[in-house]
């Protein structure tokens, strides 16, 4: 197991190697989960507004 651990004698830079894609590609996810959010509360706020607007219409020519 040791020797796997090291790599033939690089593991000192193919294990922080190997953690900092890990961090980097969770903070993708992190960032593309969020910004996915964003944009289904946007999508349903447009869809709020389009609902509205006949109603409004419907009022104003009242």
């Amino acid at each position: 197991m040791s020797e796997f651990l090291e790599m033939g004698g690089y593991g000192a830079f193919i294990w922080p190697a190997y953690g900092a894609a890990a961090i980097l590609m969770a903070g993708v996810l992190i960032q593309s989960w969020k910004s996915m959010r964003q944009r289904e509360a946007l999508v349903e706020s447009l869809r709020a507004g389009r609902r509205r607007k006949p109603e409004e219409a419907t009022e104003a020519t009242s």
